[in-house]
């Protein structure tokens, strides 16, 4: 057998796997072009072994750690993507790419779902300008609305 046929698709696979690694925004999708480029990497090593005949079947032993370390990536990579996903609610690079807590109000300042804006020491300080107290569901209540008995 000629070591050019298994060269080819492990090049036409592992060309494949970049242009899904570079391309693709869905993170899943990422992880499975990964595994795509190490299985041609894995095709390599083996084709190799054989074509070399080495006795001590190195391109083989060396395919299993590949293997393994690909099974091992596979399970951590889809625990963070679940944990981004319970954080984030999105699988989207595009929308991974800054560290930052996700506001989710489009103003800079960080929301809990329940009580409205975070505030305390670790936080920082309440917004300056709001003049008001604030109600059961962490809306500002302004001045003039807290003596009138309304909320905003």
């Amino acid at each position: 057998m000629h070591v050019v046929y298994p060269a080819v698709v492990s090049a036409l696979l592992f060309s494949i796997g970049v242009y899904g690694v570079l391309a693709r925004r869905n993170t899943i999708l990422v992880l499975m072009s990964v595994e795509l480029m190490l299985n041609a990497v894995n095709l390599n090593l083996v084709a190799f072994d054989v074509w070399l005949r080495d006795r001590l079947h190195g391109g083989q032993v060396l395919t299993l750690f590949v293997i393994v370390i690909a099974a091992a990536e596979v399970g951590l990579g889809l625990a963070i993507i679940l944990a981004l996903y319970r954080n984030r609610q999105t699988v989207d690079l595009d929308r991974l790419r800054d560290l930052a807590e996700p506001t989710g109000t489009g103003d800079g300042a960080a929301r809990d779902p329940v009580r409205g804006p975070l505030r305390g020491p670790l936080r920082g300080p309440a917004p300056t300008g709001s003049g008001g107290a604030l109600t059961d569901s962490g809306q500002a209540v302004s001045e003039s609305a807290t003596r009138s008995g309304e909320t905003s």
